[in-house]
This record gives C-alpha cells, sequence and structure tokens, in this order.
C-alpha cells in the first residue's frame, strides 16, 4: 500500500481484515516488561469483563487520522494513560454496538456518521481484566470531535503516516501505577506515550497497514 489516500487505506484494510489476523505476533513485540524489585501481579477471580475500543479513520488537514483519549487522573489502572476511545459492553451489545456508543459517549461521534469494516484480535487487558476487540471503521465526512468532560482530559489526534513511519515504535522506561518501573516500547503522539494494551492493539492494526503478505 503506497498510496496513503482514505479510500485506498480502507480497500488495503477491508481486504486483510478478512484474512487471519496477525494477533500475538503484532502484540507481542510491544509488550512492556517489568524491570526492578517491584513486579505487578495480577490475579482475577472472575472472567474478564467484555468490552471494545474504537480505530476510528478520518481524514485531517490532508492528512489521515485516528483519535485517542488521555484519561483523567482517577484511583485505578489506568489513570493518566492514553488509550482508544472504549470501555465496557452494556449487557446484550455486540462489540461493534459498544464500540460505537462509547464513540458517541467519549468523543462525540454519532453511529450515522462511522462506516466499521471489521474487527482485529480480540487482546485480553491483564491488570483491569478485560477482554476488548478493536472496531475498525471509517468516518463517512468531517468530525468534529468533544471529549467528555468526565472521561477524557484531551482528544490527541494520531496520524496514520506517522504510525507506519520508520522508527515510529520507541522504547522507554516509565513509572506504571506510581508503583511498578516498566520498560515500554511505544508510540510517541502529540507529546504522549502510548504504551500497554493500547500500543499492543496499534501495533496490530499497523502490522496489517505495513504487511501486503498478510
Amino acid at each position: 500500500m503506497q498510496t496513503l489516500t482514505l479510500s485506498s487505506v480502507r480497500d488495503h484494510l477491508a481486504e486483510a481484515l478478512a484474512r487471519p489476523l496477525p494477533g500475538a505476533r503484532a502484540h507481542e513485540p510491544m509488550r512492556a516488561v517489568p524491570i526492578g524489585k517491584t513486579i505487578p501481579n495480577f490475579t482475577h477471580s472472575l472472567p474478564p469483563k467484555p468490552g471494545s475500543v474504537l480505530i476510528l479513520l478520518y481524514e485531517h488537514e490532508g492528512e489521515i487520522c485516528f483519535p485517542l483519549i488521555k484519561r483523567p487522573d482517577y484511583t485505578g489502572a489506568h489513570s493518566g494513560q492514553v488509550s482508544l476511545p472504549g470501555g465496557k459492553a452494556e449487557p446484550g451489545e455486540t462489540s461493534i454496538e459498544t464500540a460505537l456508543r462509547e464513540g458517541q459517549e467519549e468523543i462525540g461521534v454519532l453511529p450515522s456518521q462511522v462506516e466499521v469494516i471489521g474487527r482485529l484480535s480480540d487482546f485480553f487487558v491483564i491488570p483491569s481484566n478485560f477482554l476488548v476487540t478493536p472496531v475498525v471503521a471509517f468516518a463517512n465526512g468531517p468530525l468534529a470531535l468533544t471529549p467528555d468532560p468526565r472521561e477524557v482530559a484531551r482528544i490527541l489526534r494520531g496520524e496514520l503516516r506517522q504510525l507506519i513511519a520508520p522508527g515510529a515504535v520507541q522504547t522507554k522506561d516509565i513509572l506504571a501505577a506510581q508503583a511498578f518501573t516498566m520498560r515500554a516500547p511505544h508510540f510517541a503522539i502529540e507529546g504522549e506515550v502510548v504504551w500497554g494494551a493500547t500500543a499492543m492493539m496499534l501495533n496490530e492494526f499497523r502490522t496489517l497497514l505495513m504487511d501486503r503478505s498478510g
């Protein structure tokens, strides 16, 4: 895929999403590794909760972009982190319905503005015990993104060209949950470190964009 237009990217992804997905092959290179003496230990007595996130492509000033959100600071596993719009499924929802609802609630995108073309591999988010389905979609027109004041500290604009550029994957040591030092492969987007589950899911998306053979 050489020309980055919204239609060419859509055609490429529609074909790639119909083939077997890379899954762990793309996830594992972005897995953060604990270093130091304090090692996180996450155990769960209940099965994982279903959830979805939305990878939404749209055009902005000649670039193909996708929104990310920075969570506010709170008492929880993902305080202050950058993630894709998304959250927990409500009873009876499909993964696509969850992703579209969360997109509307968190960044103000109506389901009628979105065309879903497929899903990536389900991903188990260990710290919060979620089984997350990334839903890939395209905006069918211009978007005005509006952050939910309770759930979103700011909206980031990721650019597809930067995501697939050589050197897009960086590594640094970070302090997670104010307790654990992690060596974290990540993407740097608008001054933020995008790491952990979000980076792993984005890397599967990136792999589909870059892997012509599937």
